[in-house]
């Protein structure tokens, strides 16, 4: 096989907060997953999922939620949605079919306008179980009427319908060339990243709303170990003293239960034995300090305005 059979790019997902973009970019990756990143400091710093399809490599960039900004770490963050979609080769759009054309979708077309003509954008209704067929085509008509998609899909990405139509589209849509990646390679970096990530997500899990945009984790240390497995020493910052007595909980009950939960997820991730060390700090201004920022893979700059 050559460089001049193969095919690969960047595939941005965007939508509104909860769309399915996380379950779109697991069920597309699958069990054969590369997760690499440029280095941090660039608005391209996400964290990627490879798919290989054919002879085909497909790099998701999974962006955040765009949603109304109001705050500085906001702002970074629909910076890098954004950004991510105007470096991307081509950008699905997902739309929740029960949610139909919200404001924020709206919004979102008005984006993609401004990103430039000519750029491949296809619409993916998903959670298409959710609502009757006639409402699915009334909702496909009137977001085509509103933008020039070059093709529409019709999925579920959380019970994989129509997911596998979509990745071999994309497939034959990305640039000829050369893989952008070796196939399988988990580098240490991007691993740091995606156990804090992990973590994160246990957290929001359990507490719910009571602290959704004041904390963050930092992977600290990644030692690997003689005996094959590894250990992890996790930073959970807080903005105040009382933030970080929700997240330990009644006698440390709740930091136990998050750090039990993300250390099997972790183990069935990278299918060996994880020691999981985590520790809560307060830290007031986390928000306003650009090194956090660079550890989430956003710029600190795209957080002023």
């Amino acid at each position: 096989m050559t460089e001049t059979d193969t095919r690969a790019g960047f595939v941005a997902l965007i939508g509104e907060p909860n769309a399915g973009k996380s379950t779109l970019l697991n069920r597309m990756v699958g069990a054969k997953v590369s997760i690499v990143t440029h280095k941090v400091q660039t608005t391209r710093a996400r964290i990627r999922g490879v798919a290989m399809e054919g002879q085909s490599q497909i790099v998701f960039v999974d962006t955040p939620g765009l949603f109304q900004p109001r705050r500085r770490l906001d702002r970074a963050m629909v910076a890098a949605a954004w950004g991510g979609a105007a470096d991307a080769d081509v950008v699905v759009l997902l739309v929740e079919a029960h949610r139909g054309v919200s404001e924020g979708v709206e919004r979102i077309l008005e984006g993609l306008a401004e990103i430039g003509e000519g750029r491949k954008v296809a619409l993916a209704i998903n959670k298409i179980d959710k609502v009757e067929a006639p409402v699915l085509l009334g909702l496909s008509q009137k977001l085509n009427a509103a933008y020039d998609f070059v093709e529409t899909f019709m999925i579920s990405a959380e019970r994989g319908h129509g997911v596998d139509a979509l990745r071999q589209w994309l497939a034959g849509e990305v640039p000829a060339g050369p893989w952008l990646y070796p196939e399988d390679q988990i580098a240490d970096l991007p691993m740091r990243m995606i156990a804090a990530e992990m973590t994160r997500e246990k957290l929001t899990l359990r507490l719910h709303q009571e602290l959704p945009y004041q904390l963050t984790v930092e992977t600290e240390n990644w030692e690997e170990r003689k005996d094959g497995s590894c250990k992890i020493d996790q930073l959970i910052y807080v903005v105040r003293d009382g933030h970080k007595g929700i997240v330990l909980g009644h006698k440390g009950e709740t930091i136990k239960s998050v750090s039990k939960a993300s250390r099997e997820e972790l183990e069935a991730f990278l299918g060996r034995r994880v020691h999981l060390f985590l520790q809560v700090k307060v830290r007031p201004n986390w928000l306003d300090e650009a090194e956090r920022y660079s550890e989430m893979g956003l710029d600190f700059k795209d957080g002023n305005g």
